[in-house]
């Protein structure tokens, strides 16, 4: 993951945080209904894979490096990825922070960051997910990265991503040069930012904000969680999300149908984007860090006690900074 090295602090009506999607900061703009609309397409999508249940794992590599967005996190893989990344009993996926180790303020907690041993041009992806981790100094994100150029020229897609106490998900593109989120884009979010165009210098990305308390965090938890299905098609990119409550029952059924779910929550359209070029065969990632090149500089507005840097010393801040996954479902 290759996020931003400089965080801006904005502040929302419902919480305060800063928008540094995966890698950057926005600048936050209203959505207006336009005139470029989602396209039902035709395409009628197959099984490819499905990670689930106790093989969830045998699909993924973890990362070992260092946290590119300068976390206080120790990614780890091996004996020590056992206690946080596991399926319980009854099937569900668990990807978590140390929560139960001593470590001094300012310090890195082990946690961890995998992503697919297979990548893919093109698709349909679903993933169902009953509970996020959250939290102060807490930043997690499932995305996807481009494979064969250097970050970000082969194409980045946030799909899930949040800081601290949000409440709020944010949905970001990033880019090489030439991709703009065209303004006039009709989807059921906030739209924040139109350049996709990233460098560590300005890496805001293009990104829309769900307008919903439950699409990030606590109350996304509190709701058993959701659905987010998002297709990589080369006339546009887009990103749809489902409560708990009213997850499609062709998505139940393995026999997912785009074109009956209506506006997508997030649409990135090749308009003023060729799709193709700038977004290569993509890995899905999710990760856990702490604190960083986000959720430190947004730690305070967000309500959050003492400082990014003493909250890792408190294992009781991370009891709840955990993945629980039922599934990951590519369909070609």
């Amino acid at each position: 993951m290759f996020r931003s090295l400089v965080a801006l602090v904005l502040t929302l009506a419902a919480t305060s945080s800063a928008f540094v999607p995966h890698h950057g900061a926005h600048h936050r703009r209203h959505n207006n209904i336009g005139a470029v609309s989602y396209v039902p397409r035709s395409t009628s999508y197959k099984l490819a894979e499905r990670y689930e249940g106790k093989n969830f794992f045998d699909g993924w590599n973890f990362f070992t490096g260092d946290d590119p967005t300068h976390g206080n996190v120790n990614y780890v893989d091996g004996d020590k990825a056992s206690k946080l990344a596991y399926v319980q009993d009854d099937g569900t996926v668990v990807i978590a922070v140390d929560d139960f180790s001593d470590v001094a303020a300012g310090g890195r907690r082990d946690s961890i960051r995998i992503s697919t041993k297979k990548s893919w041009k093109r698709g349909l992806f679903i993933a169902d997910i009953y509970s996020m981790p959250h939290g102060c100094g807490v930043w997690p994100a499932y995305w996807s990265l481009g494979n064969g150029k250097d970050w970000p020229n082969a194409g980045e897609i946030d799909i899930i991503e949040g800081v601290n106490n949000n409440v709020q998900n944010q949905i970001t593109l990033h880019s090489g040069p030439g991709c703009i989120l065209d303004k006039a884009t009709d989807a059921l979010s906030h739209l924040l930012g139109t350049s996709c165009e990233s460098s560590n210098g300005n890496n805001a990305g293009c990104a829309w904000q769900q307008k919903s308390n439950k699409t990030f965090g606590h109350l996304f938890n509190m709701q058993a969680g959701g659905v987010w299905a998002h297709s990589v098609e080369d006339d546009a990119i887009s990103v749809w999300f489902f409560d708990r409550d009213a997850v499609p029952a062709d998505i139940t059924a393995q026999k997912p149908d785009p074109s009956t779910w209506g506006t997508p929550t997030a649409l990135f359209p090749n308009t003023q984007c060729d799709i193709s070029s700038h977004f290569l065969a993509q890995s899905l990632i999710f990760d856990i860090t702490l604190c960083g090149d986000w959720a430190g500089p947004a730690y305070e507005s967000a309500g959050c006690p003492g400082t990014c840097a003493s909250a890792i010393a408190d294992k009781s801040n991370f009891n709840v900074a955990k993945w629980k996954i039922a599934s990951v479902s590519v369909y070609q």
